[in-house]
């Protein structure tokens, strides 16, 4: 069907207004699809013509006013409405089916007990493949569901239950008004757990197979909800709004989470049913706050069109991290985003599909689709954080105040919260919003230090550069730290001698800003800029500065700037500015001694990606031994049973080579004390050995049969797609380009699985059958699963000047689904930075 254009909702918004849906389903019509009745009244200029979506198996009547409306009209799932009264009701009758793909209603059968699942994403576009509706994000109303089920179902939706159900009929109130991408509902044996906290009821629902360990973490993750909700309140004027707050975890959910008004969506490999590390926990409480912030980003207040996304998502990944950090226990979320999500936005902004935060244009909805990355999260996060730096706290919550009284229930535009800003803060915002919103990439600040014979700073400059195709200089509020190392006590340390909070601001200095506060101070061993992370930069320390860091990152306490260089060094490496033998000395050096996870778990994953990627095969394996021996450093140092002790063993088993020792892990031989080989970790070690070629289709077999679940099914499809053999290529291969009868998950987790960089030989072949294969392969599943599907299925390991110019000339194709032109040509430009690395001989 045609992505409903921005022309075209604007037109539509300006002859309706909606008054209310009613949406009646039948889910009691069998396994495959289900029976749903929608009936909208809404106001429309008279005699004026429209059309309503609706995605369905087949369309069994429509009347409108006193018309009947012939069913066979619709065309490409939009159905033409003519002769609008001022008043309107339409009535559409429908059997729909259900998805495999995360998208409309999907259903999921548990391999662990047979029960049926089931629960509704509406997101973007995919409402219509439940209800009909006028499916765009300015034509809000209020929501009526009323649903029959089987009789020893549950079922949740947006608006609380009115009464209990009778032979399986679910009546749920009205909802306020809400955009249709926010319509949703679970049903099923669902598991379920209730409290609540400051008048609002809190649910938390599972499935049945998951209920002990959901259990198990309940009050935890009550416990950050009510923290969060506490500290919202705090911030805004406006209180939660959508009556109760309940957080659905559903099984194999295609994003992290889904903001739906009152019955919030995550997805369910956030109920840990093995050894998690303190991140993991951290990262489900900073998903929790952020589906939070949406409640007033998003759902209060909408966006009016998918230009103005980072209005949903920047403000919540920002207030995300922000409300975990001060409400919970997870005090080190901002280390956590400048490692892990900035990382994410500074590649997107780099790459040649680079976009602006807050574009002048979203054509469609389909391209808005494309927008949800690491620009409009982490990038957009960022900015807003500057910004905060910039304004003050209270007169930026005094802008969020004013622009939710404005527009509360109702849409808004960038222009409309610039005004609440320019209003609170009596500034004029609008070059900060055209540098910052409105311009994409990202700048790079390098130090320039000069140092006098007597060890005194001659001249200290911050320079500012951009990229030719992006020539634009930013204002950057910044820290600027001196770090020296202190050798006076029982181990080394790392000492902030002074941090300066520094402007730089271009239209004074055009790039060059030199910090006249410095000259004459002593020389630090290491000059930080962007000390406390306020920016959104790249950096690159002076000679002296890097030369250093080895000695001083293993003493330094602060884990943010310790997050800021470690992000320094694996830039410049993934930038070819310095070869990846330093970030494996430097691996060598620091991590041993490192107590954050998350640096732990980001550092390695980051490296092995540079690794896998930036080496031959030689060199290759001999830094993944450097790697292992830092983890074995690290396994004797990290406190027994704790987060960093996982995070090393983890990071062992993916790098080691010593397959007698893994498999004696596997059979509890050797193993740390305090590490327990758990379901997940012995799924870890399997999946190395498989690529090592020691564990065969027998070891996933036993382990699948002792681990009847989803994540079980999952992780042995990974495994079977990583066997080092021709058939099971082959096998897996077809999954992913052809299948469709399986769930999005298990093709996803065959994807994944499929390339290792151990078997360049073997999959050589499929280099070339990518590229002519993956076209049609994507316009066989949605969107959103197509584009997943495609990133996995990249060779990323075939870093040679034929894998570039099969992208080539795959780019020039113009039959191409938008997704797959999004994917080809960011992977086409990791592989050519990995390509001259190789060829600059930065190894």
């Amino acid at each position: 069907m045609p992505s409903l254009t921005r022309v075209e909702a604007a037109e539509r918004a300006a002859l309706l207004t909606v008054e209310s849906y009613h949406i009646d389903l039948d889910l009691t019509a069998g396994d495959t699809g289900f029976r749903s009745v929608t009936t909208i009244r809404f106001r429309a200029t008279p005699d004026s013509t429209t059309f309503v979506d609706v995605k369905p198996a087949q369309l069994t009547s429509v009347r409108l006013n006193d018309t009947t409306i012939d069913p066979a009209t619709l065309a490409d799932d939009r159905l033409v409405l003519t002769g609008l009264l001022a008043e309107n009701t339409l009535t559409v009758d429908a059997e729909m089916a259900y998805s495999n793909t995360g998208e409309g209603l999907h259903r999921f059968v548990d391999p662990a007990d047979g029960e049926a699942y089931l629960y509704a994403m509406s997101f973007l576009d995919d409402g219509p493949r439940i209800f009909a509706s006028f499916d765009q994000p300015d034509l809000k109303a209020p929501v009526t569901l009323s649903v029959t089920a089987p009789e020893n179902w549950l079922v949740a939706a947006n608006g609380a239950a009115l009464h209990p159900p009778t032979g399986g009929r679910w009546e749920f109130a009205p909802t306020v008004a809400l955009a249709t991408y926010f319509t949703s509902l679970i049903a099923g044996p669902y598991h379920a757990r209730y409290d609540e906290h400051d008048g609002i009821p809190l649910g938390i629902y599972c499935r049945r197979s998951l209920a002990e360990h959901l259990d198990r973490d309940a009050d935890e993750i009550f416990t950050v909800t009510k923290q969060c909700l506490d500290r919202f309140h705090e911030l805004f004027d406006v209180r939660y709004p959508f009556g109760k707050y309940d957080q659905a975890f559903v099984p194999e959910f295609n994003a992290g989470a889904m903001e739906n008004p009152g019955l919030v969506t995550i997805r369910d490999d956030y109920v840990f049913r093995s050894a998690v590390t303190d991140s993991e926990r951290e990262l489900r409480a900073t998903t929790i706050a952020h589906e939070m912030a949406h409640m007033w980003f998003g759902d209060l207040v909408t966006m009016r069109w998918w230009d103005d996304l980072w209005l949903n998502e920047s403000f919540a990944e920002y207030l995300g991290t922000r409300v975990t950090a001060e409400a919970t226990r997870f005090t080190g979320a901002w280390t956590t985003f400048g490692l892990r999500r900035k990382g994410w936005g500074y590649a997107a902004d780099q790459r040649p599909s680079t976009h602006p935060v807050a574009p002048d244009d979203v054509p469609d909805a389909a391209a808005g689709l494309l927008n949800f990355d690491g620009i409009s999260y982490a990038k957009g996060a960022s900015v807003l954080r500057q910004l905060v730096a910039w304004l003050g706290d209270e007169t930026f919550l005094a802008g969020l105040n004013a622009h939710f009284a404005a527009h509360r229930y109702g849409n808004a535009t960038l222009a409309d919260l610039l005004t609440a800003m320019s209003t609170a803060s009596g500034r004029d915002l609008s070059e900060w919003t055209e540098l910052w919103l409105r311009r994409p990439q990202v700048n790079t600040l390098r130090a320039e230090v000069t140092v006098a014979d007597d060890g005194t700073y001659t001249e200290v400059a911050v320079v500012q550069t951009a990229t030719p195709e992006h020539p634009v200089l930013r204002p950057h509020r910044i820290g600027v730290g001196r770090y020296d190392t202190d050798d006076s006590g029982e181990r080394p340390v790392a000492v902030l001698r002074e941090r300066t909070e520094v402007d730089l601001d271009p239209a004074l200095d055009k790039g060059r800003t030199v910090l006249t506060e410095l000259t004459g101070r002593p020389a630090a061993a290491v000059l930080l800029l962007n000390d406390g992370d306020l920016t959104f930069a790249k950096v690159r320390l002076d000679d002296a500065s890097a030369a250093a860091v080895p000695q001083v990152l293993p003493g330094l306490t602060d884990s943010l700037a310790r997050a800021v260089l470690w992000t320094a060094t694996i830039d410049a490496v993934t930038d070819g500015e310095r070869p990846v033998s330093d970030l494996v000395a430097l691996i060598l050096a620091a991590l041993p001694g490192e107590t954050e996870v998350i640096v732990v778990e980001d550092v390695l994953k980051l490296a092995r990606t540079l690794i896998d990627r930036y080496l031959d095969p030689e060199r290759r394996l001999a830094a993944l031994g450097y790697v292992t021996q830092a983890c074995d450093r690290l396994l004797g140092t990290a406190a027994s049973g704790g987060s960093v002790q996982l995070a090393a063993a983890r990071g062992l088993i993916g790098a080691s080579a010593d397959a007698a020792r893994l498999t004696g892990w596997l059979a509890g031989a050797g193993v740390p004390d305090g590490l327990a080989i758990d379901t997940d970790l012995r799924w870890a070690l399997v999946g190395r050995l498989v690529v090592l070629g020691v564990a065969g289709e027998a070891e996933i077999a036993a382990e699948l049969a002792a681990d009847r679940s989803a994540a079980g099914e999952e992780r042995a499809a990974r495994c079977r797609a990583a066997l080092p053999d021709p058939a099971a290529k082959e096998r897996a291969w077809q999954i992913i380009v052809s299948d469709t009868s399986l769930s999005n998950r298990l093709v996803e987790a065959n994807a994944g699985g499929f390339w290792q960089p151990e078997q360049e030989a073997l999959t050589e072949s499929y280099v070339e059958r990518y590229f002519a294969e993956m076209p049609a392969a994507a316009r066989r599943r949605t969107a959103w699963t197509a584009d997943q599907v495609a990133k996995l299925a990249f060779p990323e390991y075939a870093v040679q000047p034929r894998t570039l110019e099969l992208a080539a000339a795959l780019l020039e194709r113009d039959d191409l689904t938008p997704g797959l032109r999004r994917v080809v040509t960011d992977a086409d430009d990791d592989l050519r930075r990995a390509l001259l690395s190789r060829s600059a001989g930065l190894l």
